[in-house]
C-alpha cells in the first residue's frame, strides 16, 4: 500500500517507516498537520496513519478536512489519548481505526492490512448499475432505457442486444459474438435474426436522436458510439 504517516516524533516515525517498508508497504512522511493535509490531498496515497496531536494543525481537524473535501481514504489515528471520549471523538471526525500509544509494530501492521482487505473487498463488491453513452442510458436494475431523458420502449432480445453493445460500446462487435452473447448460438443460423434486431434497435435509439449511435461496419459488424470519436 502507499500509505502517508503525519507524525511530527522523529523516533515514532522512524520506528514506523522502517516497520512497515521492511513489509512491502511505500511510506512517505510529513511531520505537521497542514504539511500532511496538503500531501494527502494532492498524492491521493491508499492510507493515512495520522498522529493526534500535530503542529500547525491538529490531526482531528485534517481528517475533519478530508472528509470535507470528500476525500474517503481509509484513516488510521495514532495516539496517546487513550480514554473513551477521545477515541469517539477521532472516529466521529471520519477515522477508521483508532490506536493508542504506545503500541507494537505488529498490531500497527494487523490494523493497516485489514484496511487493506477492506478497500479490496470494497473494489471487489462494486457493482455497474447503468452503462451510458452520450444521452442513452440503460439502468441494469430496473432494465430501463432513456435517451435524452425519453423513455424507450426496448425489451426482451432488443435489450439483450443493447446491453451487449453498451458493454463493448466503441468497439466492433461480429455477428457471430452477438449470436453467442445475445443469442447463445454456437453456430451460423443462416438467418437475418441480427439484421432485423439491429434494425429494429436502431430505429428506437436513433431515429428521433442527435448524434446517432449505432453503425454498420460493413464487412465487419457493428459498432454502439459518438460518430467522429
Amino acid at each position: 500500500m502507499r500509505i502517508l504517516l503525519i507524525e511530527d516524533d522523529p523516533s515514532t516515525a522512524e520506528f514506523i517507516i522502517k516497520g512497515l517498508s521492511d513489509q512491502g508497504h511505500q511510506l512517505n512522511h510529513c511531520d505537521n498537520g497542514r504539511d500532511g493535509l496538503f500531501q494527502a490531498l494532492e498524492d491521493t496515497p491508499d492510507l493515512l496513519i495520522v498522529d493526534r496531536m500535530l503542529p500547525q494543525m491538529d490531526g482531528i481537524e485534517v481528517i475533519r478536512e478530508l472528509r470535507r473535501s470528500d476525500c474517503q481514504l481509509p484513516v488510521i489515528i495514532l495516539s496517546a489519548l487513550a480514554d473513551v471520549d477521545n477515541r469517539v471523538e477521532g472516529l466521529q471526525a471520519g477515522a477508521d481505526d483508532y490506536l493508542t500509544k504506545p503500541f507494537a509494530l505488529a498490531e500497527l501492521s494487523a490494523r493497516v492490512e485489514a484496511q487493506a482487505r477492506r478497500q479490496q473487498t470494497a473494489s471487489a463488491t462494486t457493482e455497474v448499475t447503468r452503462l451510458q453513452l452520450s444521452d442513452l442510458e440503460l439502468n441494469l436494475l430496473t432494465r430501463e432505457v432513456t435517451r435524452a431523458g425519453e423513455p424507450l420502449d426496448i425489451k426482451g432480445r432488443e435489450l439483450k442486444l443493447l446491453e451487449f453493445l453498451l458493454q463493448n460500446q466503441g468497439q466492433v462487435v461480429t455477428r457471430n459474438m452477438l449470436l453467442e452473447h445475445v443469442w447463445d448460438y454456437h453456430f451460423d443460423p443462416q438467418t437475418n435474426v441480427i439484421d432485423v434486431h439491429i434494425s429494429r434497435l436502431r430505429a428506437k435509439i436513433d431515429k428521433h436522436f442527435e448524434p446517432k449511435l449505432l453503425h454498420t461496419i460493413r464487412g465487419a459488424g457493428y459498432t454502439l458510439k459518438v460518430a467522429g470519436t
